[in-house]
């Protein structure tokens, strides 16, 4: 079976947000990828390779179309496609969460979808179960965000929320954040659970998340006194800040 014009069509809209909203759906793209998320999220459509099919249960899948590489190159979104594109519905959340004895993260403004994808691995890699986004934020779902998860989209939940009135709602949940004036976080007392924002990585966090914040954080830059980069990749800063809170947390 060939991949119909239709279809084609309808796999590449969803590289644009709009369509994404509207069909409810994303693209997965690779073999890791693909079978990480298939136990985790409903899958609408899988277009593959004869071989990738051939070693997999399909019973769950709404729809499977065997292509060949010349076809799947078509609707790939990857400049060198594997075995196989899948697309999946979107997974629907509980809108209110208990993350009174959690460690979450909250990211206002994170643009680019590199950074957004390698911080919900990074999530995934430390135990945190749920990310609270702003508004702005990249959409999770944009593929290039998808394929940087490297299949943690599976385990980490995404809220898109307005940022003010989540931290607003949980005053009583300690909330750290990365700032530049903050103190020095391996001198700093930090509590196993709470919330930890990271902001945009041209801007930081805007001054109305700020002043939300209970403690300010800053990873000291060694050595001291000495001329060095501006700022770390708020993706790298995640990863330190995530490893520090949950060394002590032991």
């Amino acid at each position: 079976m060939s991949l119909s014009k239709s279809k084609l069509k309808y796999i590449r809209s969803l590289k644009e947000k709009k369509f994404r909203t509207e069909y409810g759906t994303f693209v997965a793209e690779g073999d890791k990828l693909v079978n990480d998320l298939l136990p985790y999220m409903k899958c609408r459509l899988l277009v593959a390779l004869p071989g990738f099919l051939s070693e997999l249960d399909v019973t769950d899948i709404e729809e499977v179309t065997e292509v060949n590489e010349s076809q799947l190159a078509q609707a790939s979104f990857l400049r060198n496609p594997q075995q196989v594109l899948a697309v999946f519905h979107q997974p629907e959340h509980q809108e209110t969460v208990d993350i009174n004895n959690q460690l979450v993260l909250a990211l206002d403004g994170i643009q680019d979808p590199g950074n957004l994808g390698t911080i919900v691995r990074l999530a995934d890699w430390y135990g945190i179960k749920h990310i609270f986004c702003s508004h702005d934020t990249a959409d999770i779902y944009n593929p290039k965000v998808v394929q940087a998860t490297m299949g943690a989209l599976a385990r980490v939940i995404i809220h898109c929320v307005d940022l003010a009135g989540f931290l607003d709602s949980n005053k009583h949940i300690p909330v750290y954040g990365t700032l530049l004036d903050g103190r020095n976080m391996y001198e700093q007392d930090i509590t196993p659970h709470g919330i930890i924002v990271m902001g945009n990585e041209g801007n930081g966090i805007r001054p109305d998340i700020e002043k939300r914040i209970t403690k300010k954080l800053y990873i000291p830059d060694y050595p001291g006194g000495n001329t060095t980069s501006e700022s770390l990749n708020v993706a790298i800063a995640t990863a330190i800040v995530c490893a520090e809170f949950r060394r002590r947390s032991k």
